[in-house]
């Protein structure tokens, strides 16, 4: 296996963390919406709960394509 190979796969990952853990903050999000935390309840949880959901589809749609646009192989000339 090559250098390349390994960075390539090492990139691939981290892309698929990142938009696994945005799925997760996002239903996070959701749950703190629906109030089934005791720590926040009322109209502050709909609040908190949709920004942490927010919060959680930039981190799942956005964050890999600005890695992916970073990383992007140059094209050769």
């Amino acid at each position: 296996m090559t250098q390349d190979d390994r960075a390539a796969r090492q990139r691939f990952l981290i892309i698929n963390l990142f938009r696994l853990s945005g799925v997760f903050i996002v239903m996070f999000g959701f749950l703190i919406m629906m109030q089934r935390f005791g720590w926040v309840q009322g109209d502050k949880a709909k609040i908190m709960g949709a920004i942490v959901a927010t919060v959680g589809m930039v981190q799942t749609i956005i964050v890999p394509r600005m890695l992916l646009r970073a990383w992007r192989t140059p094209p050769s000339a």
